[in-house]
């Protein structure tokens, strides 16, 4: 409800909407949703397509009176992103745990937000090992949330975020599975951009 009350006052106070294509690709079990990330809106949108959904955060987030704390009764899996070793280990056994619990698992495997002009970045593999190891599929999602949500600025833009949902990416070779994800969230951005 809270996330709903953010977007929807997004909608009137700034003039930020959103399409979105593909909704039916949202599978009625759990699954690893992998998206490009540019903004903090999506980060809020893309909760509200599987209930419950359990995100990858900075642990620091988690410390923010209120927020924070608000953040954490949604049960994320925190990371120190220093320490990537020790990240990966924890992405896939909390992110497995979840899933078998019904949660999907919001994974942005480009790990930090770009800007919209720098297009997609390189990919980490948790999506695909996650989705490797729980046997459950990817659905890659693509949006352009950074054109009107400007990242690390106050400022915002009216406008309408395209959202396109692809289909669901099923596989057992891990780094094969992340490399067809980002590959479509390429294509499809290329052409919502």
């Amino acid at each position: 409800m809270w996330i709903l009350f953010i977007l929807k006052s997004l909608k009137v106070l700034c003039g930020i909407g959103w399409n979105i294509k593909g909704i039916e690709n949202i599978p009625k079990t759990p699954f690893v949703m992998a998206a490009n990330h540019q903004s903090p809106w999506e980060s809020f949108f893309l909760q509200t397509l599987f209930i419950p959904t359990s995100s990858i955060m900075k642990r620091e987030i988690l410390i923010i009176p209120f927020f924070g704390w608000a953040i954490s009764r949604l049960k994320p899996i925190s990371i120190n992103r220093k320490l990537k070793i020790e990240s990966l280990k924890r992405v896939i056994v909390d992110g497995g745990q979840r899933i078998r619990e019904g949660y999907a698992v919001l994974v942005f495997p480009e790990g930090t937000r770009k800007s919209p002009e720098d297009g997609i970045g390189r990919f980490g593999n948790s999506c695909g090992v996650l989705a490797s190891n729980e046997a459950v599929p990817i659905i890659p999602i693509c949006h352009n949330s950074g054109k009107y949500w400007v990242n690390k600025s106050f400022k915002k833009n009216s406008g309408d975020i395209n959202i396109v949902i692809g289909k669901p990416i099923i596989g057992s070779d891990p780094k094969k599975l992340t490399e067809e994800a980002r590959s479509w969230i390429e294509k499809a951005y290329s052409e919502i951009n």
